[in-house]
């Protein structure tokens, strides 16, 4: 039973924080009763993620024998069965899909179904085209993130899905960096990952360079101005959150500096070992949903 716990990598959770993103606006406009959504919205990808991980593994497992921390997950390690693992994954895929109905708009259903879909692919082939690869990754955020504020109704910015969408171009990259620097060998990274063979420290400096650079230039575009929520004749001030402006160049320049170092193999690692970024993303959280719930909302006329 421990091994099939395993399976679900509990740690990786904490990458659907990606679906309350939008939580404070839920807040704005429903009080805390829309809590009860996000929560549920968050369980089923969980649910959702954890099936991808785990038939992932099975897909994996003889690569993963060739890397020095994945070579003890439970696949790779013959502690559980393939057919056992895919089988495992089959339900929760289903259960994903359950937990989904229990949200009222449809277009939840579409965005778990979507991901499930999305990443399947990934899982199949995807994976092995490089710089697809992270694309497809930071999709899935996306989706993540488009999927909370379906969860709760409120209105979900574009730019805000651009913001997503680079940062998580910016940790993708980072995470093929700390790979090649962990397997440390250009023939043991082809065999575990192919599309490592595509990818040079170099090249990956560079993108990850670039995409930290989009992602700071986007998230200060996002908060420079207003924006008319749809069907209200009200405007949302997102100005003021420029105050946490250093906190997220900190939080990016950190990360790069870790990978950059070998100490870490990845976004999730990072946060649950480094006690520093870590401390700058609850912070950062905390104030963005202070400013968001202070009194961000300027009722006025359209035209005036």
């Amino acid at each position: 039973m421990g091994a099939y716990v395993e399976l679900l990598r509990i740690r990786q959770w904490i990458k659907n924080v990606a679906v309350l993103a939008v939580l404070p606006f839920g807040w704005l406009e429903y009080g805390f009763a829309c809590s009860a959504a996000m929560a549920l919205a968050f369980g089923a990808f969980c649910v959702a993620s954890s099936a991808v991980y785990s038939f992932n593994d099975v897909l994996d497992r003889r690569e993963d024998l060739l890397h020095p921390g994945k070579r003890n997950r439970p696949v790779a390690r013959g502690a559980v069965p393939p057919s056992a693992a895919i089988l495992f994954a089959a339900v929760l895929a289903a259960g994903a899909i359950a937990l989904s109905f229990l949200i009222p708009d449809r277009r939840f259903v579409a965005c778990v179904g979507g991901y499930l879909l999305l990443m399947l692919a990934y899982s199949l082939f995807l994976k092995h085209e490089p710089i697809l690869d992270v694309i497809i990754i930071a999709c899935g955020f996306v989706l993540r993130t488009i999927a909370g504020a379906i969860a709760i109704n409120v209105y979900i910015s574009p730019w805000l899905v651009v913001c997503t969408f680079t940062l998580c171009l910016f940790l993708g990259f980072g995470k093929r960096r700390s790979e090649i620097y962990a397997l440390n060998n250009a023939d043991v990274a082809a065999q575990h990952r192919k599309t490592l063979t595509r990818y040079s420290a170099d090249l990956l400096n560079q993108l990850l360079s670039t995409s930290a650079g989009v992602a700071l230039v986007t998230f200060m575009l996002y908060i420079m101005g207003t924006e008319t929520l749809p069907g209200q004749t009200v405007v949302f001030d997102k100005r003021p959150l420029l105050y946490t402006f250093p906190l997220v160049a900190y939080g990016l320049f950190r990360y790069a500096m870790l990978i950059e170092s070998g100490e870490v193999t990845g976004p999730t690692d990072i946060i649950l070992k480094d006690r520093i970024l870590l401390v700058v993303v609850v912070l950062w959280m905390a104030t963005s949903a202070a400013i968001v719930l202070r009194d961000p909302i300027k009722t006025i006329l359209f035209g005036n």
